[in-house]
């Protein structure tokens, strides 16, 4: 007998002669594949074939009936059966697919629907399915001859729809695994009917049921159902949420969209981007550069920078789940936090793998090189990466290795992935000159206000509408600072200052003659006291605790301290109360809370602020992290502050006044606190607001002056390297026979943190001089102390001046990695005093050096690219070959300083006192020049090509042999008050 085809048993089974109820049942790319399978049912084989009437039809709901007809047939037989629901099966695996995907959705739907479509005998229609293919198809059917068939037919189908090879290689593979679950339930179905069937179907359905289990499909949905899923992210921001005292927020209840500004290679806002589209909406910007087939940016990175608290994390979130959503499996988001990443590998490759830490990518050595898989990686928190010094040469080297890998993922079909990084700008400060050429960098704005007012409105459908209207005219009155708006359009600080103004802890008067800096202050410190206090009352925290809300506060200092030194979000709860057991003012109070409660007053006090549970190298009991990196940040500076305060404390003693800290005690405590890393930007605002600034806790004149005293005398010793060369003797002075940076390295290393014993010592140096250059910045304008603190870090003393030392401290420096000093010192140089220090060769590239004074120093041959110079004192100084380009010399003082040979392409000279200087052989290009005085200074043999020369002055200038061409503004008249302008090219 022979066997039928599939085309003639579809024929059999559906033609049943029933009048067919027309409704919606598949989607029109669905139903062009109907026909692109030749399965067309017989009721509307006479009709006009069109994906509009196939998909009219409830071919899903029929094709259960049709299989029940089948089964109730006792001469039925499996490959009957398997003829009509396999491809039933792939219809509905592929319809599900399109259902789900934004990108191929919109793909087909702009096809004619409705054109008819001739009808072909097509592969599937001619096999003849006997036993052995019927059963191989549903125990392995990707790999089975009726598999093979359907894939090969979609594909076709799929290039007829101007779908490209790659894309349908990932479309079928997945079509092929979604089968697998679709056959599974066709089964199920069957076995509950207990039909002839069900018997030999029940056999095959555990062997289905495991393969579905172990494929790399699985394994993929498992991840993002762990780790990108609604329900997954939801928890994360309910975690968040709680910290500040909110219990049931979720994401959608307050985000809205965030704006961006394109920035160029330099990381500069590009002017002339069109004003309708700058700024950008973010996600539409990356969704454009990710499934937009037109764009010329394939080969980028996606690199999303901004400020702490302005949505990057939440973004990464809501982005990641959109994909899953709305593009997967056509791009699979692949949601990384880098600061989770303990170890970097020389091959990229193997630190994704470990850091996705999936079954799909550890079982697979070609996970990356698959064919049926696509992944958006979006690296979180650039600016949080834990680099193991041994194992990779440092952040840049991460950046450059994702940019080289995008570029290979750009010209492999088969690696076709995408990167998206976010973290703060700070995190490129110099480093630019290893930025990969290949980044598509926007920041994050602030708040517009008809994003604000959606915010409100969200706000008020959660809270209310008077509590929401309020707080609205609060941002919007005269009483309101404009500092506090400017905050207020920061995602995380709007919350903040909404939800205090809610509770009423934030008033009109509050931020009456404030900085910035000091209202950002006032409300972290409003927030502790609000979740401390309000969120559970001042009695209630006592009995949980059994503390003090002052000790509470002291406990959660050295909280932000052990995060931020252990170098990410999180810390061990053993080493806080390691470290607080220490001290035995700390360690009393715990001690009496213990008596009292019985219990572990440390888990209790974290409590109390809401610090949720963190993973940290693997360990997910016994560690916590903060809800946003600002809050560790401020925390520990308000630890430094505290400690400050005990450093300068002291009585008279004998008619004597004398410090209670003695000497030795102090540069313990000074390598401790300071010897971990670098103090960042925002740790180093906190700290100095706190200090001389905030109307609560700032130090009076005279305490600034034993402060500076004090760090003074440290920073002497540790230049002499009195503390990295002590070592145990008895021969040696009892007082420095502890190598401080020694004990420091190994106590960081207890914690997980590896560092080196230089580093320690390094980082403890840079660290003083930071704030000794903030003492000596803040002097001058208090009268009191204008005479008192003076520091220049090349004079150790009125007699004793080294003007190398400097030098030699941004090369010991260095020694950790190029670039180390200009890091970490290099945007806290304003107003520094610099005079005669000998800086030649030196890298000062981007570094703040505004109303510095220069005077005579060497400069020779330094890197001050970029450079904010305006308003220094550079006068008799030696440029000669300094590279300025674009740097920033706005009323910069120049007089009689050598610039011979220097590149100031570029730069800024608007206003600068030029006078008497020697530019001969300088680049001037595209320099701005207006306003300058360029008297008596020597331009012979400058390329002043395209420099804007406005309102210059030239009076006595040498000019001979300098090169005008394209020149702005040079009148006549400027040129006849040159002493020489002979071979000039003008």
């Amino acid at each position: 007998m022979a066997i039928p085809n599939i085309k003639q048993i579809w024929q059999k089974v559906t033609d049943t002669g029933e009048k067919i109820e027309l409704g919606t049942d598949i989607t029109t790319a669905a139903a062009g594949l109907v026909i692109a399978l030749g399965v067309v049912p017989t009721a509307i084989a006479t009709a006009p074939v069109t994906t509009a009437t196939i998909a009219s039809i409830p071919l899903i709901g029929l094709g259960g009936k049709w299989l029940q007809s089948i089964s109730n047939n006792r001469k039925s037989q499996l490959e009957e059966w398997v003829a009509l629901a396999v491809p039933l099966a792939y219809i509905s695996s592929f319809d599900n697919l399109v259902r789900k995907n934004y990108w191929l959705e919109k793909r087909f739907n702009n096809a004619a629907s409705g054109v008819e479509i001739q009808q072909e005998i097509t592969e599937l229609g001619k096999l003849e399915l006997d036993a052995k293919l019927a059963k191989q198809a549903l125990t392995d059917f990707t790999e089975s001859h009726l598999g093979l068939i359907l894939k090969r037919q979609l594909s076709s189908y799929l290039e007829k729809a101007g779908i490209d090879k790659y894309t349908a290689e990932i479309i079928t593979g997945w079509v092929g695994w979604g089968t697998l679950n679709c056959i599974a339930e066709l089964i199920s179905q069957e076995i509950k009917s207990k039909s002839s069937l069900s018997e030999i179907l029940n056999q095959n359905l555990i062997a289905a049921q495991e393969k579905i289990k172990n494929t790399k499909y699985s394994k993929i949905n498992s991840y993002i159902q762990d780790q990108i899923s609604p329900e997954s992210s939801n928890t994360v921001i309910k975690e968040r949420w709680q910290i500040l005292g909110e219990k049931d927020l979720t994401i959608p209840d307050l985000y809205v969209p965030l704006q961006a500004e394109l920035l160029d290679s330099n990381g500069k806002v590009i002017e002339n981007a069109n004003p309708k589209q700058s700024p950008v909406i973010l996600e539409k910007w990356a969704k454009d550069l990710l499934i937009n087939p037109n764009s010329q940016q394939q080969n980028q990175v996606m690199f999303i920078q901004g400020g702490p608290g302005r949505g990057k994390s939440v973004f990464c979130r809501v982005f990641a789940e959109w994909v899953h959503q709305n593009l997967h499996p056509v791009w699979t988001p692949i949601l990384i936090r880098l600061r989770d990443i303990s170890t970097f590998e020389n091959d990229i490759k193997q630190t994704l793998r470990t850091a996705v830490n999936a079954d799909f990518a550890e079982g697979d050595d070609g996970w990356l090189t698959d064919a049926n898989t696509r992944f958006l990686f979006l690296l979180d928190g650039f600016d949080e990466l834990r680099m193991q010094r041994s194992s990779t040469k440092g952040i840049e080297e991460f950046l450059k290795q994702i940019g080289d890998l995008q570029q290979s993922c750009d010209n492999n079909s088969q690696m076709g992935h995408r990167f998206l990084i976010t973290g703060r700008d700070s995190a490129l400060q110099g480093i630019e000159r290893f930025i990969p050429h290949n980044l598509a960098r926007v920041e994050i704005c602030l708040m517009k206000e008809v994003f604000q007012k959606r915010w409100l409105q969200k706000w008020k459908r959660k809270f209310g509408e008077d509590k929401s209207l309020t707080f609205g005219k609060f941002l919007k009155s005269d009483s309101c600072p404009e500092q506090v708006k400017i905050l207020a359009q920061e995602p995380l600080l709007l919350y903040l200052l909404a939800a205090m103004h809610r509770d009423g802890e934030i008033t009109d008067s509050m931020f009456t003659g404030v900085s910035s800096n000091q209202a950002k202050i006032t409300i972290y410190q409003k927030t502790v006291d609000w979740v401390l206090t309000k969120q559970r009352s001042k009695e209630l925290n006592k009995e949980i605790t059994a503390l003090e809300t002052e000790a509470l506060k002291r406990i959660l200092a050295e909280v932000g301290l052990c995060v931020i030194q252990t170098g990410g979000e999180y810390t061990l709860i053993k080493h806080i109360n390691e470290r607080l057991r220490c001290d035995e003012d700390a360690k009393e109070i715990l001690e009496d809370a213990q008596r009292k409660l019985g219990d572990n007053p440390l888990r209790n006090a974290l409590a109390a602020f809401y610090l949720k549970s963190a993973s940290a190298n693997g360990v997910k009991e016994g560690a916590v992290e903060f809800v946003h990196k600002s809050f560790s940040e401020f925390l520990f500076a308000q630890r430094l502050k505290n400690s400050c305060k005990q450093w300068i404390a002291g009585e008279e003693k004998k008619q004597r006044w004398r410090f209670k800290l003695a000497k030795k005690q102090l540069e313990e405590e000074i390598y401790d606190l300071f010897g971990y890393g670098g103090l960042t930007g925002e740790i180093v605002q906190y700290l100095i607001g706190l200090i001389l600034l905030d109307r609560r806790e700032q130090l009076t004149s005279e305490e600034l002056l034993r402060l500076f005293t004090r760090l003074q005398d440290f920073y002497y010793d540790w230049c002499a390297g009195k503390f990295i060369n002590a070592y145990r003797n008895n021969l040696i002075d009892e007082e420095y026979q502890e190598n401080l940076p020694q004990n420091k390295m190994m106590q960081l290393h207890k914690y997980g943190k590896k560092i080196g014993l230089r580093e320690v010592d390094i980082y403890t140096g840079l660290n003083v001089l930071i704030l000794l250059f903030k003492l000596h910045n803040y002097a001058p304008d208090k009268d009191e102390l204008k005479d008192k603190i003076s520091f220049h870090p090349c004079h150790l003393s009125d007699s004793d001046i080294d003007q190398d030392l400097l030098h030699r401290i941004i090369s010991y420096s260095n020694m950790i990695e190029i670039g180390e000093f200009l890091k970490i010192v290099g945007q806290h140089l304003n107003r520094a005093d610099l005079r005669g220090a000998d800086l030649s060769d030196a890298n000062l590239s981007g570094a703040n050096l505004s109303d510095a004074n220069l005077r005579g120093a060497d400069l020779s041959d330094a890197n001050l690219s970029g450079a904010n110079l305006s308003g220094a004192n550079l006068s008799d100084a030696n440029l000669f070959s300094a590279n300025l380009s674009g740097a920033n010399l706005f009323s910069a003082n120049l007089n009689r300083a050598d610039l011979s040979d220097a590149n100031l392409s570029g730069a800024n000279l608007n206003r600068a006192d030029l006078r008497g200087a020697d530019l001969s052989d300088a680049d001037l290009r595209g320099a701005n020049l207006s306003g300058a005085y360029l008297n008596r200074a020597n331009l012979s043999d400058a390329d002043l090509r395209g420099a804007n020369l406005s309102d210059a002055y030239l009076i006595k200038t040498d000019l001979s042999g300098a090169n005008f061409r394209r020149a702005k503004n040079l009148l006549p008249d400027q040129v006849k008050l040159a002493t020489d302008w002979e071979e000039a090219i003008l």
